[in-house]
């Protein structure tokens, strides 16, 4: 890989865009091999991943314009297409996904953090969607994903005005979780994963696919998928074990880690 870095640490994943240069911009080359990355992680030994950028000023500053600004109407049709379709395969990643925003989250980095589950960012962060400054609209999702995330009013002020924000502000809207140091950040990324990674497997998938899928639905569509959902998950060692262990009066045992069953 050229521009996306992978490292595994036991349970945990991290992906890092990795073109510092150019404040780790998306190009059709990094969006190939994000692609190729999250097909080649291993479910059975990874719980969560984390996706940050290379370096201390941007997590990703936008997709890459240079490439974009000479695009045809079906060019610029097909590279939506290709950041829509990487970032609806990360959005729909069995397990969690965590953002941690380290700088610039711009255009196509506002879009890929909102495609994970959870963003937490550093001081320093700043996140936009620019476009139509640029005579484009977001094309990775950003005009569907910010309303969803915020609120309809919200997301129409920040890409109608292309205004910048601030991780404070981020943070009272709702846009990310969580702000820490920049060089606390990674670390916190790191603690919640390991954290997300030590409960029952299944059930943490079972939990992310009922948000998402239940986003799409009406209530009552809604509390089927939970109900199925509910119920697959006692067909699993971890929940006889799980539950067998809470009853334990006694809890002589340690706890084990519950495995991906």
């Amino acid at each position: 890989m050229e521009f996306v870095l992978f490292e595994q640490k036991n349970q945990i994943g991290i992906i890092t865009i990795n073109r510092p240069k150019a404040l780790n911009a998306l190009n059709s080359t990094v969006l190939d091999e994000l692609n190729e990355v999250l097909d080649s992680v291993d479910l059975d030994v990874v719980r969560c991943l984390i996706l940050t950028g290379a370096g201390e000023k941007s997590f990703v500053a936008g997709a890459d314009i240079g490439e974009m600004s000479n695009l045809t109407k079906a060019e610029g049709e097909a590279f939506g297409k290709k950041g829509n379709d990487v970032f609806r395969k990360l959005e729909t990643f069995p397990i969690p996904v965590i953002a941690a925003i380290n700088g610039f989250a711009l255009g196509g980095g506002c879009e890929i953090s909102m495609s994970c589950d959870i963003r937490i960012c550093s001081e320093n962060a700043v996140f936009g969607q620019p476009e139509v400054g640029l005579g484009i609209t977001p094309g990775f999702g950003g005009t569907q994903r910010l309303a969803r995330l915020v609120s309809p009013g919200m997301a129409k002020q920040l890409i109608y005005t292309a205004r910048n924000i601030k991780a404070d502000e981020a943070y009272r809207i709702g846009l990310v979780n969580a702000v820490y140091p920049q060089e606390e950040l990674l670390a916190q990324a790191e603690k919640m994963a390991n954290g997300i990674a030590k409960n029952a497997p299944i059930a943490v998938r079972n939990c992310k696919k009922a948000i998402n899928d239940g986003l799409d639905v009406t209530m009552d569509e809604a509390l089927v998928i939970e109900e199925k959902l509910f119920g697959d998950c006692f067909e699993t060692e971890d929940q006889k074990y799980g539950m067998a262990f809470f009853l334990d009066k006694n809890k002589e045992k340690v706890k084990e880690p519950f495995k991906n069953c």
